[in-house]
């Protein structure tokens, strides 16, 4: 402000010199006047322009605040642009899982892609429930039976027992897994009735064979052989009874 009444001053004096230069012959009073209003109207000027330049100093500038934000979008636009990129890495990376989630569930969906796969399924004849019907057996025998396996000459003796259920799945499968590796690896294999399940016995003639029945035990003799896949199969076609 004081800047700008120096530069005023200095103004109407260069205005007096040069009319006092121009015409000697001029008046006082109007000479006067002249200044007066020279001087007025620029300290008027100076009013009005002090308050805008104040406040437009306290504004940041507007090429500083644009080049920030258009700084910042690229910014935002990189890291959108790498999120997605890594999300369909991960994507990529991870494929959809392979898993059926239960064993049994697996193992009936996997029947069925077999029988959609070929052409000559009669559908007909198709019984998916006597299938499920027999993996609830083999899940009552492989995690509720009760087994008690005794050494004895050339083999083992194991008592299968259970109750409800359970001794249901026994009778039906120990006694027909028996008849399936009976001869499997030179074996002897047989059952006999208990009042609450099935007595299995496994020889051998053969010494090596021996040590590999008892080592095999209960569940392992259980699931010796390669019959398991193709019954399930055969079971699912309707081409077998529900013995095993």
């Amino acid at each position: 402000m004081i800047q700008i009444i120096c530069a005023a001053v200095l103004l109407v004096y260069g205005v007096a010199i040069s009319l006092e230069l121009r015409g000697a012959a001029m008046k006082s009073s109007t000479l006067a006047i002249v200044l007066v209003t020279a001087a007025f109207g620029i300290l008027s000027a100076a009013v009005l322009i002090h308050p805008i330049r104040a406040a437009l100093s306290q504004q940041p500038p507007m090429m500083e605040h644009a080049m920030s934000r258009h700084g910042q979008m690229p910014g935002m636009m990189q890291h959108h642009g790498q999120s997605m990129a890594g999300m369909h890495t991960l994507q990529s990376a991870n494929p959809a899982p392979a898993m059926p989630g239960q064993d049994a569930f697996g193992a009936i969906q996997e029947i069925v892609r077999m029988l959609e796969s070929d052409p000559k399924t009669d559908w007909s004849k198709v019984d998916l429930e006597a299938l499920r019907q027999h993996l609830i057996d083999m899940n009552e025998v492989t995690l509720k039976a009760d087994a008690a396996a005794k050494q004895i000459e050339g083999g083992l003796e194991i008592a299968v027992t259970g109750s409800g259920r359970t001794l249901a799945a026994i009778q039906r499968m120990v006694t027909a897994h028996a008849r399936e590796i009976d001869g499997l690896n030179g074996w002897s294999a047989k059952t006999e009735a208990l009042p609450n399940g099935v007595l299995l016995i496994v020889t051998s003639a053969d010494p090596k064979e021996v040590g590999h029945i008892r080592g095999l035990g209960f569940i392992g003799l259980l699931a010796s052989g390669s019959h398991h896949q193709l019954h399930h199969l055969t079971m699912a076609k309707g081409e077998l009874g529900h013995a095993h």
